[in-house]
């Protein structure tokens, strides 16, 4: 909640800086109504605007104005962010009900465990006490241990954490309570040899002994606290219904005060290792190893108290304190940072506040969104891993300093006590994780363009989704040979035998040697905390989740095959030599430098993106004997579903290379054209294939003349009968726009005959000059060169608004636009311009190609594809590049495809806009324009609205398509895709078959009709293709420059038989298929089809006659329609398959 003094500023800020304005307004107003007094004018006296010169209505803002407007645009972007963040804090915050049950549940918990019964004391290693049904929630490795230990009613219980402070949230409701192990429990020695942590869970074994006999005790589990195996902790829910609602966690500490903080200092040994290894050591006057890691676990322990009283003082100066931790805590849930090993917890969230607050870097009287602001500031300038920092403003003399801290861990973050490293178990990849998200929320928190309430707090940041490439450790226990590899015995024993955590920091210390530039950031999953019953024995550190590792590549240095060293006689090449061992060698390179240099294999692009993959398992084998079987690397599994090729497979990148080097070739010959009537003035690619986007890029194509015959005139080559449908040969459009003259006639037919003639001309000067073999038609000019099919149509600039005009019978000249126009517009103007856009998009970001051909691939085997149409799928793509906010631009395409997939399932098509800012081209007025365009005239617009600078107020790429019922099947099913895939692609546990996401669930269909593969000529590229390969008249070899026998252009007899069903019987049903290489159509009858009609002779076709009394109705004839479904596709249609419990007639 806001004070009284915060209210006051917002007010102040809400009111005008300069009244003079309003004043000169009035007072001109004032001056017109001359004729009256002053003192008439009241309020039925209309204020007439003041008339101002030319001069002063066209002046130049002043920079106070300029100023003046430049920060009411932020008080409003500011204001709504503020307004947005208030209403979460009212999601997240407990209800009083809530608090209610808490405080009775723990008043419960406080009563029964006041009455725990005393037991005899026993040695530490005998557990015969303890009853069989409850176990101990600790790993007892070495065995034996000194001590004796008894139970004891604690000597007291208290609330501590985030429940007493007022930060505790929603969704996850955990109450921390503190339960103090009596003094003679312990004894003055139990911090050597892990003798405290095993009284401590000892103790705890005891209590849920104690509390089982209960019935007001719901579910009891063990866990552990940040995943730290030396500090479990007692879970307990609340019994019926409300077992699920929060958890109370149990912690057992030491009295205050019990051990000296100074006997944990990081560089002291606690754990000897002689007992840890149960080997005499062979000169006995070796220095112990220091155990920082154990020894900041035993003082956690002891200062939970003094950190809830630190905090609750700081809290109570500064009103805006809880929700600036709850908005801090969102934040870091949704980016994955605030559970598990070495997390940024909200406990260190709320130690960060206090640490700006008692610095004055933030005031009291900040408002949440304030304290967020800047927290997200220090931490995205503040690293914590080069310069530590400390709560601690006087501390005693036997606390450490900041520089024994930093020698000791990789993060340092010091509790007001100055003894305890808050941030003792982070990695130092964890924090540089958590700086650059910091880092990315801040430079699009001010960004009126970007949506930044959604982008900062409520978009979840998977793994998966955020990191370009993804990998994992299997089989855990094959760490125990790294840690002996790497020779970490004094580590392991500071980490109590955890080796997962203890080889860890070595393995990402040398994953970021290894890929130095290559990545951005190298992230790891947080090991969750474990829970178990209280039943079972404590989980072995092999049970873990396997260990996840995130990339953010540079796209640009990513897929380099050669790693460039040091020259072979600097002082640096044995160091380069010792990191890649036999991989190194010298080589020679042009400038006459030789080297050490590591050359991975890698043909293809999508090869190459798989470098990263070849340097960590080779890493991983030769530093720390991890097999390549250990490693799971997910982060081109996707690919497999656009990929071509066997001997070298690729994703397309070469095959569109070709394409567009031919185009290019074919376009500088085209302006070189000697004796045309008019100049070219531009040739414009307008095929997905020329933007990197075509999902099978076309490739050149051999023709085998025996599949063929020749046709007589022409002496074309035509299929002969019998043989399956021959290889299709896509045509690729490109627009050739001439000059413009006087002589252009002004008749739509005339012109249409003067681009016949340019057709002709232009095929006799190719074939002329070049020796292209060429068709001339009306509409276009298909050119054979290279093994490609260019289809180029003349483009006159004024034809669009010739065919808008028209010239009534009057005599009067009326321009109407139309449909013609438009698709005329569009086939010459915008998808040659939106071609020329994309290819530049994707010489910026080398995916942006992959990641739409993958996103086409799934629309097209979910069937979507005349719906989600290809330019619409290529702009919804760049927007993930243009405006990935809050990710960084996809850098492979699987993280791309995933982001589309969640784009599509999660964006509010209703209410917003999607803007795509091509070329960076639309300004922040511009964006409001858009928006508030789009509200005033939603119900006339598009169901899905993709404005774009060119085109800001219709949509014209979605202005056809899809429907509103389209959309909603689009969002269902991607929702559903995501669903499946994620896990998939992060549990190696599942099966992994990553093709069930192209899969389309036909059962929703009413008809099926079934195709003979044959007669599919894109059979190869279906989601699963037949292993039988089907002759299409195409050999291997290389293809010739020109000249050769003019092949059958776009012929595909399954798109051509989709036409014809949908012009017959359009009315009725709606058809879908896979247009790349599906077999199957499917028919979905439209609702009102089977609605009686009255009957007409002109809408008898497909229909029979029904007379019910003196009236006759006409229905679909269903028999009928099925038999023609068959006769229109006979020799393409094997079967139809007619549900006939999915309708009724």
């Amino acid at each position: 909640m806001k004070n009284k003094g915060n209210l006051e500023e917002d007010t102040e800020e809400m009111t005008p800086s300069d009244p003079s304005h309003e004043e000169k307004a009035l007072n001109g107003a004032a001056k017109v109504k001359r004729s009256k007094p002053e003192e008439h004018v009241g309020e039925d006296v209309v204020l007439r605007p003041v008339k101002m010169s030319r001069n002063d209505l066209y002046k130049p803002p002043t920079v106070e104005e300029l100023n003046q407007l430049k920060e009411a645009e932020s008080l409003f972007h500011c204001s709504l962010l503020k307004m947005q963040m208030e209403e979460l804090l009212k999601e997240v915050a407990l209800s009083e009900r809530r608090k209610q049950q808490i405080d009775s549940f723990v008043q419960t918990i406080t009563k029964l465990l006041q009455t725990v019964p005393h037991s005899p004391k026993v040695e530490l290693t005998d557990l015969s006490w303890l009853s069989s049904t409850v176990k101990v929630p600790f790993l007892l490795v070495p065995s034996a241990s000194k001590g004796k230990f008894h139970m004891a009613p604690p000597t007291s219980v208290n609330l501590i954490g985030s429940y007493p402070l007022g930060t505790c949230t929603k969704p996850r409701i955990t109450v921390d309570l503190a339960v103090t192990i009596p003094a003679d429990v312990l004894q003055f020695k139990d911090a050597l040899n892990q003798r405290y942590p095993r009284k401590r869970a000892l103790y705890l074994a005891g209590l849920a002994q104690h509390l089982t006999t209960s019935s007001e005790i719901g579910t009891m589990r063990y866990s552990c606290l940040h995943g730290n195996r030396l500090r479990p902790l007692l879970l307990l829910t609340p019994p019926g219904k409300d077992a699920s609602s929060f958890t109370v966690r149990v912690h057992a500490c030491p009295p205050p005060g019990y051990f000296k903080p100074s006997r944990f200092h990081p560089q002291r040994n606690n754990i000897r290792t002689e007992w840890y290894t149960g080997l005499q050591a062979s000169q006995p006057e070796t220095p112990e190893p220091p155990t920082p890691h154990y020894n900041s676990s035993v003082l956690g322990d002891l200062l939970p108290r003094a950190h809830l009283q630190f905090l609750s003082a700081v809290s109570s100066q500064c009103s805006a304190f809880a929700d600036g931790v709850a908005l801090l805590k969102v934040w870091l849930r949704q980016r994955e940072l605030d559970q598990g090993t070495g997390c940024f917890s909200g406990f260190l969230g709320s130690m960060l506040l206090a640490y700006l607050l008692s610095t004055h870097r933030v005031s009291n009287t900040m408002t949440a969104y304030q304290l967020l602001r800047n927290s997200l500031h220090f931490l995205a300038i503040t690293d914590l891993t080069e310069n530590g920092i400390t709560l601690a403003k006087d501390p005693d003399s036997t606390a450490p300093s900041l520089a024994e801290f930093q020698s000791a861990f990789q993060v340092v973050f010091v509790d007001p006590s100055g003894h305890l490293n808050m941030c003792a178990d982070m990695t130092s990849c964890t924090y540089k994780q958590v700086q650059h998200e910091a880092s990315l929320s801040m430079q699009f928190w001010d960004d009126p363009t970007v949506d930044g309430f959604h982008a900062l707090l409520m978009t979840p940041k998977p793994m998966s989704r955020t990191s370009d490439h993804v990998f994992q450790l299997c089989e855990l226990v094959k760490l125990q040979s790294s840690c002996k590899k790497l020779n970490l015995l004094s580590e392991l024993m500071d980490h109590s035998g955890n080796y997962v955590h203890t080889v860890l920091p070595f393995i990402l210390a040398l994953l970021q040697r290894g890929l130095g530039e290559r990545i951005r950031l190298l992230t790891h999953s947080l090991s969750p905390d474990p829970e178990w019953s209280v039943e079972n024995d404590a989980p072995k550190h092999k049970g873990q989740p396997p260990l996840s590792f995130g990339l953010i590549l540079r796209p640009e240095l990513a897929a380099s095959v050669l790693e460039k060293g040091p020259p072979a006689d600097s002082p640096q090449a044995a160091e380069f030599r010792q990191l890649w061992g036999s991989r190194s060698e010298l080589r020679r390179f042009q400038d006459g430098a030789i080297a050490e240099a590591v050359l991975w294999k890698g043909e293809s692009t999508c090869q190459k993106r798989l470098v990263p993959k070849q340097i960590i398992t080779h890493l991983l084998q030769m530093h720390a004997d991890i097999p390549e079987t250990c490693v799971r690397y997910v982060g081109a599994l996707m690919d497999d579903v656009i990929k071509v090729g066997r001997e070298v497979p690729s994703t397309g990148e070469e095959a569109s290379l070709k394409v567009v080097q031919s185009f290019d070739d074919l376009s500088r010959k085209l302006w070189r054209l000697e004796g045309l009537p008019l100049s070219i003035t531009s040739v414009q690619g307008a095929h997905p294939a020329l933007r990197y986007t075509q999902v099978f890029p076309p490739v050149p194509l051999k023709m085998d003349y025996s599949f063929f015959d020749r046709e007589k005139i022409s002496r074309s080559l035509m299929p002969k009968e019998g043989k399956p449908c021959p290889a299709y040969i896509t045509p690729i459009m490109v627009i050739c726009h001439m000059e413009g003259s006087g002589k252009w006639p002004h008749d739509r037919l005339a012109i249409r005959h003067i681009r016949a003639a340019f057709h002709i001309n232009l095929g006799e000067f190719l074939n002329k000059q070049h020796n292209y073999t060429c068709r001339p038609c009306p509409t276009h000019l298909d050119v054979w060169k290279d093994g490609f099919a260019f289809r180029i149509q003349v483009a006159y600039h004024r034809e669009p608004q010739v065919l808008r005009e028209s010239v009534t019978e009057d005599g009067l000249l009326v321009v109407r636009d139309n449909e013609e126009a438009r698709a005329l517009e569009m086939a010459t103007i915008h998808r040659p311009l939106l071609t020329s856009t994309l290819h530049g998009l994707q010489q910026q970001h080398p995916c942006f190609g992959a990641v739409c051909r993958l996103a086409k691939r799934w629309l097209g085997a979910q069937l979507f594809i005349d719906d989600i149409r290809e330019d619409t799928a290529d702009l919804l793509v760049a927007s993930l590049f243009l405006q990935p906010a809050p990710f960084t631009p996809p850098g492979s395409p699987q993280v791309g495809f995933l982001r589309f997939l969640r784009l599509l399932s999660s964006f509010d098509w209703r209410n917003n806009p999607l803007v795509v800012n091509l070329n960076n081209q639309l300004t922040a007025s511009d964006y409001t324009e858009i928006k508030n365009d789009f509200m005033a005239s939603r119900e006339s617009l598009p169901v899905m609205f993709i404005a774009t600078p060119k085109d800001k107020k219709v949509s014209l790429w979605t202005k056809q398509a899809p429907s509103i019922q389209m959309l909603q099947r689009v969002v269902m099913v991607a929702a559903e895709s995501l669903k499946v895939l994620e896990p998939q692609l992060m549990d190696g546990g599942q099966i992994q078959d990553v093709k069930v996401a192209m899969r389309p669930p036909l059962d929703a269909y009413d008809v099926l009709i079934h195709l003979v593969p044959g007669q599919v000529p894109l059979l190869s590229q279906a989601v699963d293709p037949l292993p039988a390969i089907i002759g299409r008249g195409v050999m291997s070899g290389s293809v010739a420059h020109s000249g050769g026998a003019l092949p059958v252009i776009d012929y595909n007899p399954v798109s051509l038989y989709l036409v014809e069903l949908r012009e017959s019987f359009g009315d009725l049903a709606l058809f879908f298929c896979d247009p790349y290489g599906g077999t199957v159509i499917a028919v979905l009858w439209k609702p009102k089809a089977f609605k009686p009609v009255p009957f007409k002779t002109s809408q008898i076709s497909a229909r029979h006659v029904e007379v019910t009394g003196e009236e006759a109705h006409t229905v679909p004839n269903v028999e009928a329609i099925l038999e023609d479904f068959r006769v229109m596709g006979r020799g393409l249609v094997k079967s139809v398959e007619a549900r006939t419990e999915r309708w009724t007639v």
